[in-house]
């Protein structure tokens, strides 16, 4: 049985660049989270929370039904 199941698996290679290919975007995201959370100046900090205020009263509104024809 095992032996069928290691036939199928591709060469160590091809899954070290696969795992790669996932964990190198995955940590370019969080550091880039990172550096924003703590490089940002005071002054855009306060326009992001701004701009989520106004987007979740948006959700939050509800939508006027269209007339039909």
């Amino acid at each position: 049985m095992w032996s069928s199941f290691v036939g199928f698996m591709p060469p160590g290679l091809v899954l070290l660049c696969t795992v790669l290919s996932f964990i190198v975007p995955l940590g370019t995201y969080w550091i880039n989270q990172l550096l924003h959370m703590n490089g940002d100046p005071p002054w855009k900090q306060l326009n992001e929370k701004e701009k989520e205020k106004e987007k979740e009263k948006e959700k939050e509104r509800p939508t006027p039904p269209q007339s039909q024809p």
